[in-house]
């Protein structure tokens, strides 16, 4: 089934939200390379248990991470549905600038060719 319209704006605010601090962005840029614990987390980004559980509980909602429970560890996973949907949004815009830029360069030429010679 399709999410409507107002789905995906949703979906979009709230995975840019998230996007939104370099933190976060960096915790994403080292989990698409594979799951990492929330104690790996910690060890990577020097920061503290508390202020990465924030950032994974942010990430988690936006629908960008989820996090599972393996005996006392927590993994945490990158969900590529989020990111393929902002993906999508980006190429939609660059269609459009792009069209815009060749009707710009269509005008233009148009111009170069009706100027006269001298």
């Amino acid at each position: 089934m399709e999410l409507d319209r107002s789905a995906l704006v949703d979906q979009l605010d709230r995975t840019l939200t998230a996007l939104a601090d370099p933190t976060r962005r960096r915790i994403v840029a080292r989990l698409a390379r594979g799951e990492a614990t929330v104690s790996e987390l910690v060890e990577c980004f020097e920061l503290t248990q508390p202020t990465i559980s924030s950032h994974l509980k942010t990430l988690e909602r936006s629908g960008l991470i989820s996090r599972s429970r393996v005996a006392q560890t927590r993994p945490c996973r990158l969900e590529p549905e989020c990111l393929h949907a902002l993906g999508a949004w980006l190429g939609e815009l660059r269609s459009i600038y792009e069209d815009n830029y060749a009707r710009l360069d269509e005008v233009l030429d148009k111009l170069k060719r009706e100027q006269p010679k001298r």
